[in-house]
């Protein structure tokens, strides 16, 4: 059995491995902690060293040194215990995301599996013939409702175009001509010394103008 099956086994033990990582930072802050103390040990000794040195007391002073190293050694081998446990933890996370990652995947795919299941590939063939043939039938159902029935089914449409030529060719005639065909107003008789002052001709418009020369054409 590997390492990471031992420690972690089946996704459901995954809260055990949370308290794992839990105790090894506590573990590690402890011995942080104590790894301060003993420094500090030390150091204190370090500074007794130069105090027996400056009172020529050479033994005592040897035996501050001695300490000191005790301490250093003591500080050495934390260092090691420390760097075995951030390896520890390092191995510990990474096994945890493994198995979070492996779970989600196996969760992912009971979850397609299933909507598979429920969705065979035959029931959609089925499916998309069955709105083909319904949209087919929808289209002749429509050109059934467009065709004229009855008497209508008998007219000519090129005849009703040829009809309809003729209706709009003669209704513009009509409005071509109109003007000219009115009849001019009955004169008013206005005694002598009485004749009313002509009013002053009015320029035509183009528009008028090119009316003008049309019917001029037209009658001739």
């Amino acid at each position: 059995m590997s390492m990471f099956n031992k420690l972690f086994g089946k996704p459901k033990q995954e809260t055990n491995a949370l308290t794992t990582i839990d105790k090894l930072n506590e573990t590690l802050e402890m011995l942080e902690k104590k790894e301060k103390v003993l420094l500090k040990k030390a150091a204190a000794e370090v500074e007794k060293a130069r105090d027996f040195t400056r009172s020529k007391n050479k033994r005592a002073a040897i035996q501050c040194l001695k300490r000191k190293r005790l301490y250093e050694q003591q500080i050495e081998q934390l260092g090691n215990f420390q760097l075995r446990l951030h390896d520890q933890m390092i191995l510990l996370e990474g096994a945890k995301a493994t198995t979070e990652t492996v779970d989600a995947l196996r969760t992912g795919a009971a979850a397609m599996k299933a909507m598979q299941k429920a969705t065979n590939i035959d029931d959609v063939d089925k499916t998309m013939d069955e709105i083909n043939e319904q949209t087919e039938n929808m289209k002749q159902i429509q050109e059934a409702l467009s065709t004229p029935i009855g008497a209508a089914a008998d007219f000519d449409e090129d005849e009703l175009e040829a009809e309809l030529e003729e209706l709009e060719g003669a209704e513009l005639e009509e409005q071509l001509l109109q003007p000219a065909t009115t009849a001019p107003a009955a004169p008013v008789h206005v005694p002598a010394g009485r004749q009313p002052a002509r009013p002053a001709p009015q320029k035509r418009t183009a528009e008028e103008d090119e009316l003008a020369a049309l019917q001029a054409e037209m009658a001739l």
